[in-house]
Formats: structure tokens, C-alpha cells, sequence
């Protein structure tokens, strides 16, 4: 029984390291976009919400345009500064372009697995409020149906990949839910 218990623990931490190997390659093809409120007022959250679509809007433009990571930072908070003037507001706004690990997160037609993504943070005023995430590149935040494929093609997604994050592939949810329970096992353990 011991000897069974030994394989079967074997053969599940080999799922998870293959996912694990999927989810990272996943993982480099995607801006994951993290704005956060100054506070939890109502008018925070709504300027949250305005300067989020103004930069989904945006950046498409800025993408294309944008030589280099530095350029891409500095032109999104030049529209994310315009887009708060033109609003009235006197917020300050941060925009930084880093790694951030990601719970998994289950959006209307996809979910994409925890892990650590290339992400763009934006925090107005203090960011002590909730904060909005979806992704930016592929700009899959608001698409369905053919938009989203369309969208996931055009970044090179490949098939695989797009079974995973819309679950197609049968075991999206086991799999990923392993691997958080081991991540947080060994964070645990540390």
C-alpha cells in the first residue's frame, strides 16, 4: 500500500510540475493589467474604473507604438495622467511594470491559473483601495466568443494554451488546484 500511495504522489507531483511548465509558458505571453483605487470611496472607484477603460482603450495604440518597456510605462502614465485631468481629478498616479503573482482568477469566458505574470500595476493616490485586474495583452478583458479567439490568435496563443485558459482541456481545474495547494504547502513550510 505504501509502495502505491509512493507512485500515486510521484505521478501527481509530475502533473504539477508539467502544468507547471505550461502555466509559465502561458505565463510569458500575457500583460496582466492590476489598477488599484486610491481608497474604497465611491469616487475612487469610479475614477478606478474610468482610468481603466481609458487605458484598455489606449493601449492597443501604445503597444504597437512603444520601443521598449521603459517607453511603454511612460506613455500609458502619460495617458493615465491626461485621462485624470480630463476627469478633474487631482490623484496622483504610479504606473510599474514588474512581475506579481496572481491567485487563480475566473473571468466571464476564461480563467487564467495562479502564477507569476508580467503584470502592469497602476495605483492612484495611496492604492489602499480595492483593486481591478484583468489582461492587458492579448486584450482579452471584455471580449466573448470569436472576439477572444481572434484576440488570443493575434498574440500567438496556441491551441494549448488556449485550452487552458478557457478549460477546454478537461482538467484545467484539478491540476491548477493542485499546484496552489502545494504552493501553498511549501510557502507554509518555509
Amino acid at each position: 500500500m505504501r509502495r502505491f500511495i509512493l507512485v500515486f504522489l510521484v505521478l501527481i507531483l509530475a502533473a504539477c510540475l508539467a502544468a507547471g511548465v505550461e502555466e509559465n509558458a502561458l505565463a510569458a505571453k500575457l500583460v496582466r493589467l492590476h489598477v488599484i483605487a486610491n481608497s474604497d470611496s465611491d469616487a475612487d472607484q469610479q475614477l478606478k474604473l474610468e482610468l481603466r477603460d481609458a487605458l484598455l482603450a489606449a493601449s492597443p495604440e501604445i503597444f504597437e507604438r512603444a520601443k521598449n518597456s521603459e517607453e511603454l510605462v511612460h506613455e500609458l502614465e502619460n495617458c493615465a495622467r491626461r485621462e485624470l485631468e480630463r476627469l478633474g481629478s487631482d490623484s496622483t498616479v504610479r504606473v510599474e511594470l514588474g512581475q506579481e503573482n496572481y491567485d487563480t482568477r475566473d473571468y466571464a469566458t476564461f480563467s487564467l491559473p495562479a502564477g507569476e505574470y508580467c503584470s502592469l500595476r497602476v495605483t492612484l493616490g495611496e492604492g489602499a483601495g480595492q483593486n481591478w485586474w484583468c489582461v492587458l495583452f492579448p486584450p482579452l478583458c471584455f471580449t466573448t466568443g470569436q472576439e477572444f479567439r481572434d484576440a488570443a490568435d493575434q498574440a500567438g496563443l496556441s491551441e494549448d494554451e488556449m485550452s487552458l485558459i478557457t478549460g477546454e482541456d478537461g482538467g484545467f481545474e484539478i491540476r491548477f488546484r493542485i499546484i496552489e495547494l502545494l504552493e501553498k504547502l511549501a510557502g507554509l513550510l518555509k
